[in-house]
């Protein structure tokens, strides 16, 4: 273990060659600067400590990142494949890569994040606004140039919708008023283009940006509606992409008619994702709703001709 943790800091030291980029302004400056206070505090020889356990498991850096996107199924995806004797996943969004006090605090301070692991298995987290956030692919590149990233995608009107609904039900449950979502879509007549949940679903921007340090062959795309419709297919493609013997299997999952989603079958245990997912998305007027189809059309073929593939949306 203390083998893998000195390759990790002699990869995270060494420089790397990434495609050139256009000049940076001063905040992207200012984000270097702490990249730099990152690495410099990583190559120190006392800054990463084994947390070993009696049993021989230990904290590592994770392997695999979901890195995304907000409400395209992260969780599931996340708690679908930890139904594999080889996947140890950590519990809570980390927010290391895109939270700047986080990020500060360095390598040592990630690892404590991650969960103890045995050295078969493969850990992984999970933080959906990492693929949104322009600084975070370089960030995950500087650790490990060899990172196996898996990004859930949905409708990207639907996502809108969701994300909308995630912050109205934020909103109720601390009894404080939200608008409605035409409110978000609608300015001065026309569909508001500025509004953060569209831009969050304007998949092919924040894909180029990751596809500067990461070739497409190591970015697994999972097909979030199908991970909704009929979850075993889509979970059998990431078990081949990260090279996990076959385990999971379709008698772990079965479809909950009361929740109206899937949920899943451990070992004889059953459990479903939490209550806030699988919510009921907002009634919006048909022709707004259309404005908004209309709007993704050309972002989504540029999407699809960036990444070889096409999906199944409006």
């Amino acid at each position: 273990m203390a083998a893998f943790l000195l390759g990790a800091v002699l990869l995270i030291v060494q420089p790397q060659i990434v495609p050139s980029r256009p000049a940076m302004n001063s905040k992207a400056e200012a984000s270097q600067s702490i990249q730099r206070e990152l690495l410099k505090k990583a190559s120190q020889k006392n800054d990463f400590k084994e947390n070993i356990h009696p049993n021989g498991s230990c904290q590592q850096l994770p392997q695999t990142v979901i890195i995304g996107v907000r409400k395209g199924g992260t969780r599931a995806l996340l708690e679908m494949l930890s139904l594999h004797p080889d996947i140890a996943a950590a519990e809570s969004e980390v927010h290391f890569f895109d939270w700047e006090d986080h990020y500060r605090n360095g390598l040592q301070w990630y690892i404590n994040q991650m969960p103890f692991s045995y050295p078969h298995q493969i850990t992984v987290e999970k933080t959906p606004a990492y693929f949104t956030s322009p600084k975070v692919p370089e960030r995950v590149y500087s650790m490990n140039q060899s990172m196996q990233l898996l990004l859930i995608l949905r409708d990207p009107s639907e996502r809108v919708l969701s994300d909308y609904t995630q912050v109205f039900y934020n909103h109720m449950q601390k009894h404080k008023p939200y608008p409605s979502i035409e409110e978000f879509l609608v300015k001065d007549g026309e569909l508001n283009v500025d509004y953060k949940a569209i831009n969050r679903s304007l998949y092919y921007i924040h894909m180029q940006n990751w596809l500067k340090y990461f070739p497409l062959d190591r970015i697994h795309i999972v097909d979030g509606d199908k991970l909704i419709k009929d979850p075993f297919p889509e979970i059998e493609k990431v078990e081949r992409f990260l090279k996990l013997s076959p385990q999971i299997n379709a008698s772990n999952f079965y479809f909950n008619k009361t929740k109206g989603f899937y949920c899943l079958r451990d070992s004889g245990r059953e459990r479903c994702l939490h209550e806030s997912k699988g919510r009921a998305h907002p009634q919006v007027d048909a022709r707004l709703l259309e404005k908004l189809h209309e709007y993704f059309h050309e972002p989504n073929k540029k999407f699809f001709e960036l990444v070889g593939r096409t999906f199944d949306w409006h």
